[in-house]
């Protein structure tokens, strides 16, 4: 099995297609197999694509202590300058796509083009009374769920993540197996993540300063703070370009993978 070796923790990966290189980083909870629905919807035709699993998720190994967003981010450098060439193409969902804003803040020369999906960036927007009202339910059922974590109860903390704060209530039964399984087994690294003090921050001065090509993405079905943060990160990046998946919540690589895919690759495409 390929792992990336590095100063840290070694990192699981795999990589299919031909052509520009594509990282893809996946959200809190996942792992590189949540791609799978969009790989198969054809990335793989147009791109080298990359899919990794982030420190502490699927077979990578966790690194010393509960972890830091930057940490994440000096994984995803190591992975584009060891498989690229660098640039590359990068896309993330959720955190994934936090991690890669956080990057790109830092270093811009290593990103060709950036799509970001709803990156939960809460703190950029602590100054905005309507979005602190937006956010007030699911911080609450965060909260909840993280109480759980903390008991060992890592399949009701994921079972209450998904349905009250990700994707939608009555949904829990209705994943794969699989899925449900992979949420169980990444619970603790999601403690880990959220006990960063600036997991939910981001330079927005220095990002404003990145001339890379950015799509920020959301899901018409997702809950409207995630609109929000899109929306000050815009103001940050007036260059960058905003895309809205009818009918799409906080994963639409997962559910509705042709439309994310057509979304990305004309992105690409047109810059």
């Amino acid at each position: 099995m390929p792992f990336l070796r590095t100063d840290g923790p070694n990192l699981y990966y795999e990589v299919v297609g031909e052509g520009e290189p594509l990282v893809l980083v996946h959200g809190s909870w996942n792992d590189h197999t949540s791609w799978q629905p969009a790989i198969e919807a054809d990335i793989r035709a147009s791109f080298r694509v990359v899919s990794y699993d982030r420190r502490g998720h699927g077979q990578s190994e966790p690194g010393e202590g509960p972890g830091t967003r930057r940490e994440d981010e000096d994984d995803l450098a190591d992975l584009i300058e060891a498989l690229g060439p660098a640039p590359a193409h990068v896309a993330g969902n959720s955190f994934g796509a936090s991690t890669a804003l956080g990057l790109a803040a830092r270093r811009p020369e290593l990103f060709r083009t950036l799509t970001v999906h709803e990156p939960p960036l809460v703190a950029i927007v602590d100054g905005d009374p309507a979005a602190l009202e937006e956010m007030r339910t699911a911080r609450a059922s965060i909260g909840a769920v993280l109480d759980l974590l903390r008991q060992g109860e890592h399949e009701q903390g994921a079972r209450l993540f998904v349905e009250e704060v990700a994707v939608g209530l009555d949904t829990w039964d209705r994943l794969p197996r699989s899925t449900r399984e992979t949420f169980v087994h990444n619970a603790p690294t999601f403690l880990g993540e959220q006990s960063d003090p600036d997991w939910a921050a981001l330079d927005l001065a220095a990002l404003a300063r990145c001339e890379v090509p950015v799509l920020l993405s959301g899901g018409t079905e997702s809950p409207a703070w995630l609109s929000t943060v899109l929306d000050h990160l815009a103001a940050a990046l007036p260059g960058a370009r905003r895309q809205r998946l009818e009918g799409a919540g906080h994963i639409p690589h997962v559910t509705h993978p042709q439309e994310y895919v057509a979304a990305l690759k004309g992105f690409i495409r047109e810059v």
